[in-house]
């Protein structure tokens, strides 16, 4: 199986640099399911998107500082691609910023969190399931978030996969070619921990607080990175 990662991390700082970009974050997620897989990415940031979209199995594309809202060059090119992928039924899976992308490309509103930042470990619950789950999941799924923005509705014909009081479309499917959610599965227990330091001045006391208390658990990144492998797998008979 061969990935495509379209990458929309606009984070240049001092921080980013000190840690593993997104690239090899995503392909150590599809690897901690699938060791011989592979991926390809594109810094879509830089102009860079597939040739041939042909080349590839499936598409991730993940998170970003930048908001689907604010005008970035990047992002009117990037939603024709995700809009073309879904009209193709191509294998698609949005984290976070790529969850809100890819409702933007299908004509839905992106908007602030009522009750702002969104920050640290957050449990949502589990809608609907999907069949690249097992029969036996729990109803609450643990991942690290990092958003102050949201999808405001369901796309038209995707199904509501899972919700929390915080973020009421937390992930959707739309049959069995596009999953998304609003969480970062990727992102490692280590490199939470160091960007709730890096951003606690701007989060303040009261979020900062709240996000490390909750980073005395860990996410349930194994049981995550199998569902997106059974998902690119079911997609791709």
């Amino acid at each position: 199986m061969h990935i495509a990662v379209l990458v929309t991390n606009t984070d240049d700082s001092a921080f980013a640099r000190r840690h593993p970009k997104d690239p090899q974050k995503f392909d150590a997620l599809v690897k901690l399911a699938r060791p011989h897989w592979r991926t390809t990415s594109f810094w879509t940031t830089h102009g860079a998107l597939p040739a041939r979209l042909d080349d590839y199995d499936g598409f991730i594309v993940g998170g970003s500082p930048a908001s689907v809202n604010g005008g970035a060059a990047f992002i009117p090119p990037l939603l024709k691609l995700l809009k073309q992928l879904v009209q193709e039924r191509r294998p698609l899976f949005g984290a976070c910023f790529g969850h809100q992308a890819i409702a933007a490309a299908l004509g839905c509103q992106i908007v602030r969190n009522l009750d702002g930042w969104v920050f640290g470990l957050h449990e949502h619950e589990l809608v609907t399931r999907r069949p690249w789950m097992h029969d036996d999941e729990p109803e609450r799924l643990a991942l690290y978030a990092a958003h102050v923005e949201q999808v405001a509705s369901l796309p038209p014909a995707a199904t509501l996969i899972a919700r929390s009081p915080a973020c009421e479309v937390a992930g959707f499917a739309i049959g069995e070619h596009l999953f998304t959610t609003q969480y970062h599965p990727e992102m490692s227990h280590d490199f939470i921990t160091a960007l709730v330091d890096e951003l606690s001045p701007e989060m303040g006391a009261e979020v900062t607080a709240r996000a490390r208390e909750s980073l005395t658990r860990s996410a349930q990144t194994h049981r995550f990175a199998e569902w997106l492998a059974r998902f690119f797998e079911a997609a791709t008979r």
